[in-house]
This record gives structure tokens, C-alpha cells and sequence, in this order.
């Protein structure tokens, strides 16, 4: 009788160790499965973080609103010495059949009053993929800018938006810009590159 109930023991501890195991391994591997469920959330979010911090630079604008004017003048406080302000940057990327640009803002940093000026035309010998002309014509609104009279010290009360329409027709092409910036007549800053770079559909 002693036996029978030892063999029943030693039965009944071999399924509840075999059940213990069992649970042991449905617990690691619901465990596992929720920490690469989080660690692909993790890394989804890095990729679309990463994405948008290097994709920042090349965005352009469609209109110069509040946000874009806030930004510029967050930009002009973070240095004190900046004299001209091209927002989002001086490359930017532009899809055929639409119309979008850049902001511009200008500070007068001396200690006169003056009147400035400025124009954004396209760079002599920078590019091969279409005419000088052509790229010049490529801008639409905010090509030149005149009688902008600053106080000493003081921006624009209104960024400039220089926008560009990019045809349908138009050549996937790279082309430098130069933007030059004058106070009373004279040089204020030298020569600033804008790059802009029309996609291929």
C-alpha cells in the first residue's frame, strides 16, 4: 500500500513539475513577446525622429505665416551678430508642378539707419541643366526688394517670401542662387548660396 501511494506521489510531482515548467515557459514567452513589441515601437519612433530631424533642412515654405515669422525671429535671438536670416535653410527641395520657396528676413546690425535692398538670381556657370534665364524665370514672387528702411537694431517687421513655380516640363536640375544684400547702396553681407534642387517626378 506504502508503494502504491509513493508511485502516486511520485506521479503527481512529475505533472505538477512538467505543469511548473510549462507556465514557466508560457510566462517567457509572453515576456519576451512584449519586449519586442516595445523595442519595435522604440525603434519606429527613432526612424520616423530621425527622418524628421534630416528632412528639416531640405522642406521649403508655401507662405510665410506666424510660425515661419517666429521662427526667424527665434533665430535672429539665438545670435545677436546674424545679419540676414534664410529660412528653413540655404538648400531646399522643390517638386515639379508646385509652388513653394524660402523666407527671408533681414536685421539692420549697425548703429545707423538705413534703406536696404536685396535680389536673388540665379549664379553664372553653377549649373548645366538649363539656362541662366530660365532658372531666373523659375521665381515668381520675391525676386527683388526695395526701400526696406530699418531703425538701428531692428528686423523686419514682415519676412520677405520668395516663391518659386516649378513646371511640369521643368529638368530635375540643381541651381545656386546667389542672394546679395545691400544697406544705402553698399554690400551689407557677403554674397549668401542658395541651393535649390528640383525633384524628377
Amino acid at each position: 500500500m506504502r508503494s502504491i501511494k509513493s508511485k502516486h506521489a511520485a506521479q503527481a510531482t512529475k505533472v505538477a513539475s512538467l505543469f511548473s515548467k510549462k507556465k514557466g515557459a508560457m510566462e517567457m514567452s509572453v515576456g519576451t513577446i512584449v519586449t519586442i513589441v516595445l523595442l519595435m515601437a522604440v525603434l519606429v519612433l527613432g526612424l520616423v525622429m530621425v527622418k524628421t530631424i534630416f528632412t528639416s533642412s531640405t522642406s521649403n515654405i508655401n507662405e510665410v505665416d506666424k510660425k515661419v515669422k517666429d521662427q526667424i525671429n527665434k533665430l535672429f535671438s539665438e545670435d545677436e551678430q546674424k545679419k540676414v536670416i534664410i529660412y528653413p535653410s540655404t538648400y531646399i527641395e522643390l517638386d515639379k508642378g508646385k509652388s513653394a520657396g524660402f523666407g527671408l528676413s533681414i536685421r539692420n546690425n549697425e548703429k545707423t539707419e538705413g534703406e536696404f535692398s536685396y535680389t536673388v538670381e540665379a549664379a553664372d556657370g553653377e549649373f548645366d541643366c538649363m539656362s541662366t534665364t530660365a532658372a531666373n524665370n523659375l521665381i515668381s514672387l520675391g525676386k527683388i526688394g526695395e526701400n526696406i528702411n530699418l531703425l538701428p537694431g531692428t528686423v523686419m517687421d514682415e519676412p520677405v517670401y520668395v516663391r518659386f513655380d516649378i513646371p511640369d516640363d521643368t529638368p530635375p536640375c540643381q541651381i545656386r542662387y546667389n542672394v546679395d544684400v545691400e544697406k544705402d547702396g553698399k554690400q551689407y553681407v557677403n554674397t549668401i548660396k542658395m541651393d535649390v534642387e528640383i525633384l524628377s517626378k
